[in-house]
């Protein structure tokens, strides 16, 4: 596996893990956390975290050295908060029906999810490659030709490069 594979594995991994957070804490906002009263009416910041860890995303994307870490600590930081809402509360007279468990057991997963993947971000988000940082606009390629870059490019051109 090449190095610039073995990079971006954890770049996907962290996305998949904060668009699996967002998920579960949404459709936990959507079951009953007690009887006849849904998460997002118990708790009210359910939704809005959800919205932050798809936020998340993009700002993993598109960042990259300390400025990511940043992010992913603050990721963790609401991952903490989701995880804490869970169980605030869950079992006080009236609160422990086996559905709104379970509810209330999706939004800790999906705040220990989102904690795991900003802990990713705070120790190798430094070494993730950014979206598009390998992007270079036609003018700048051919300014710098160098070496194998240039018989590649000369191929892909559909030029004979050994001439």
């Amino acid at each position: 596996m090449s190095d610039q594979a073995r990079a971006r594995r954890p770049l996907w991994i962290v996305t998949a893990l904060l668009l699996g957070g967002a998920a579960a804490l949404w459709g936990s906002s959507r079951l009953d956390w007690s009887i006849g009263v849904t998460g997002a009416e118990k708790v009210a910041a359910l939704v809005p975290l959800a919205l932050i860890y798809l936020a998340g995303i993009a700002g993993v994307l598109a960042t990259s050295g300390w400025p990511r870490r940043v992010v992913g600590g603050l990721l963790a930081l609401t991952g903490f908060a989701a995880g804490w809402l869970a169980v605030d509360g869950a079992f006080d007279q009236g609160q422990t029906s086996g559905a709104g468990l379970l509810a209330r057991g999706l939004a800790l997963i999906a705040g220990i999810v989102v904690v795991g993947a900003g802990v990713v971000l705070v120790r190798a988000g430094h070494r993730m490659p950014r979206l598009g940082a390998n992007y270079q606009t036609p003018a700048a390629a051919k300014a710098e030709p160098t070496g194998e870059k240039e018989l590649w490019r000369a191929l892909s051109e559909g030029k004979d490069p050994t001439v």
